[in-house]
């Protein structure tokens, strides 16, 4: 029964984070180019008519992504057994990561909404080395396993990126759909500015989270580039760098594709 619900579960999470994560693409690498070219007369008939049905998949396919994630969690990790390393257990510090994973958005949203994020490199920079904090407190004072620490990495990324979706991006992007429409006053520059950089995060974050998603098949790569066991989680913190890099070169792509 538990190998069955762990395939159902991987099964609607697989499919609910290609519906979030395929439109979370097309806002940032398709639509937002394109809007770039339309007039404000087509952007009133365009943009009411094609938001709220994207932003619908958009939010629901986080909401079950997150859910599904979090029930996998459960059967694969608190109840499979292959959570810790060497005598490790529930101790304070596995209590503490673990909570840190729901709590991490908090801390996200305050350091953006500080003098911080009016940086986009400082913040990326104060961020990453965070991440890397955490990641080293996983590994030595909660003593999760590799497998364990990417995965928690990838929840906590995914729980951010979750929480932009439904407290940040969703309601700044009704008040910017009502503008547009006519419904209501235009959307302030900054409202718009932040719903825009939380959805950039939200793409920074999803390809390095993917790593932690495949998890399992990673368990050999450390080891491929002679690193400790004890240290593995530097692997994941490279792994960031390159997807980040990835993503940059992405957004230089992105608005030189052209329509006919």
């Amino acid at each position: 029964m538990v190998d069955t619900l762990n395939a159902l579960f991987r099964w609607l999470h697989i499919l609910a984070g290609i519906t979030w994560i395929g439109m979370l693409y097309f806002f940032n690498w398709v639509n937002g180019p394109m809007g770039a070219v339309l007039d404000g007369e087509t952007k009133k008939k365009v943009v009411p008519e094609l938001m709220p049905r994207a932003l619908y998949w958009f939010r629901w396919g986080a909401a079950w992504t997150w859910i599904t994630g979090v029930i996998l969690l459960q059967i694969v990790f608190y109840g499979g057994g292959i959570m810790f390393d060497g005598d490790h257990g529930w101790d304070a510090g596995a209590i503490v990561m673990t909570a840190f994973v729901f709590v991490a958005p908090f801390i996200y949203d305050a350091l953006h909404k500080s003098p911080l994020g009016k940086d986009p490199k400082q913040f990326g920079a104060v961020a990453y080395v965070l991440v890397a904090l955490v990641a080293w407190l996983m590994a030595s004072w909660a003593g999760f396993s590799y497998r364990a620490l990417n995965i928690h990495l990838a929840a906590m990324f995914g729980t951010i990126m979750a929480f932009n979706v439904w407290f940040r991006i969703w309601p700044a992007q009704q008040v910017i759909i009502k503008g547009v429409k006519g419904d209501g006053p235009a959307a302030d520059a900054s409202l718009v500015a932040m719903a825009g950089a939380r959805s950039r995060h939200n793409v920074y974050m999803s390809v390095a989270l993917f790593w932690g998603m495949i998890n399992f098949h990673t368990t050999t790569v450390a080891a491929t580039f002679g690193i400790p066991a004890s240290y593995s989680f530097v692997l994941y913190l490279g792994v960031i760098l390159v997807a980040w890099h990835i993503v940059w070169h992405l957004y230089k792509i992105a608005p030189t594709v052209k329509g006919f």
